[in-house]
């Protein structure tokens, strides 16, 4: 290994065998618990997901980073959880859909990070089939190891008794949440309501972190963290580029990990309301238009000409846009939600986009650009048509996926806009060039 020392802290990873059964919930319901016994928790997502973290992050009151071994690879995953235990009491990582589904599964990430696994099983509708459910995911993939099991959505008492009996010997009961929509988080078409959109997001988690205290949780035992090769420091590639980011309602889609990587690379970073402001930061260099709800903000977005003029000002004087998903549906001309209604947008990029009642795409997927292949995900409900070539297409990580269309304008040639979420640490060179004001943007 690196040769520096390994770091020790209590560490659980939360999965389940599949999406729905719980794992958010019981996640924040730990995270919660422990931090109000007075512990310091850090939690972590497996996989790409913009909307569990906002939750984990109420729950926890810290920054909840990415864990995925295509996007980011083992080494900074390791980094991540290394730098986590130096100054947290307890480690919390919650899976992405089942234990082992995906090429990079949350099994992968167990399994290559030492991490023991929670498994969370809603029992709704079971009974001894919860055993079998829970040996196999025990059993399925050697050197797994199952701290234990958690029953979601239990009845009753009598209910939480005979989940337990059906259990294999020697496998760890921590207890049944009860059925309980007091602590349940409300969703929409990508996933959970925003949390800061849940009114009374605290008095949900409190609750959920009651129910679990009742079960008297355990604080897990210590995993060493170790590092795979020592922490490379970032050229400052971006010194002193003022870098205006969208965040709001319709744009919250923004990792962690994208920020910090933004700082290293010696960026200034200025946050703006597209909704609201009137105007961009002043002496904006670049811009960044991260994914998230544009959709539900029509009339907001629509209705602010200055905005509209602002935008349209940068990119005439051919400084960056780098725009996301919803980022890049706002820079159309023309968006249409789920329920038929349309309204102007921006009108950088010719094209329109309507919200459909199914998802149109989803996956891990590389962008070759100019300096190198940048890796991220994508997941929308969005169809779009433009008459403008696309400059490039995504690979995608399955064989079999569907790649995206990866736009620069015609107009002024510094902008890139796709569905693809760029994870930003998987190449931080090349997503300096995306933003820096003197390099030529050729994909």
């Amino acid at each position: 290994m690196s040769g520096t020392p390994d770091r020790h802290c209590p560490a659980l990873l939360v999965s389940a065998p599949a999406s729905g059964q719980g794992k958010t919930t019981a996640t924040a319901a730990l995270a919660r618990w422990h931090r109000q016994q007075g512990r310091r928790v850090r939690v972590f997502k497996a996989g790409p997901d913009f909307l569990d973290p906002m939750v984990l992050e109420r729950a926890s009151g810290h920054p909840v980073y990415q864990l995925d071994l295509w996007m980011g690879g083992e080494a900074h995953c390791r980094e991540l959880l290394w730098q986590a235990a130096a100054e947290a009491d307890l480690i919390l990582v919650e899976g992405v859909m089942g234990l082992y589904d995906g090429l990079s599964s949350t099994a992968d990430l167990a399994l290559r990070l030492g991490l023991p696994v929670l498994a969370v099983i809603d029992a709704s509708g079971m009974a001894q089939t919860f055993g079998a459910v829970a040996h196999g995911l025990a059993t399925y993939r050697e050197g797994l190891r199952l701290a234990g099991v958690l029953a979601n959505r239990v009845a009753s008492d009598g209910h939480a008794a005979m989940l337990r009996e059906s259990l294999p010997p020697g496998m760890k009961w921590f207890g049944g949440l009860p059925r309980d929509e007091g602590f349940g988080m409300p969703s929409r078409h990508l996933g959970l309501v925003q949390a800061d959109e849940v009114q009374d997001i605290d008095a949900r988690l409190n609750l959920a972190a009651d129910a679990l205290g009742r079960l008297k949780p355990e604080t897990p035992e210590p995993v060493a963290f170790t590092l795979s090769v020592p922490p490379q420091p970032i050229p400052r590639l971006l010194e002193g580029v003022r870098i205006a980011i969208a965040k709001d309602e319709a744009f919250a889609f923004l990792y962690r990990a994208n920020v910090d990587t933004l700082h290293a690379l010696g960026a200034e970073l200025l946050y703006f309301s597209a909704l609201r402001d009137q105007a961009l930061p002043p002496a904006t260099d670049a811009l960044y238009l991260p994914g998230g709800y544009p959709e539900l903000h029509l009339e907001a977005l629509s209705g602010n000409d200055a905005m509209r003029q602002a935008v349209a000002s940068h990119h005439a004087q051919g400084r960056p846009i780098v725009a996301e998903c919803g980022g890049m549906l706002a820079l159309l001309e023309h968006l249409v939600d789920k329920q038929g209604q349309g309204a102007a947008m921006w009108g950088l990029l010719p094209g329109e986009a309507a919200m459909q009642p199914r998802l149109v795409n989803l996956g891990l997927h590389e962008a070759a650009l100019s300096q190198g292949a940048v890796r991220g995900h994508t997941f929308h409900h969005a169809a779009m048509q433009s008459p403008l070539e696309p400059s490039g297409w995504t690979r995608s990580q399955r064989f079999n996926g569907k790649p995206e269309a990866i736009y620069q304008s015609d107009r002024a040639g510094r902008l890139h806009a796709s569905f693809l979420h760029l994870y930003f640490p998987s190449n931080p060179a090349a997503v300096a060039a995306l933003f820096s004001p003197d390099a030529h943007h050729v994909d």
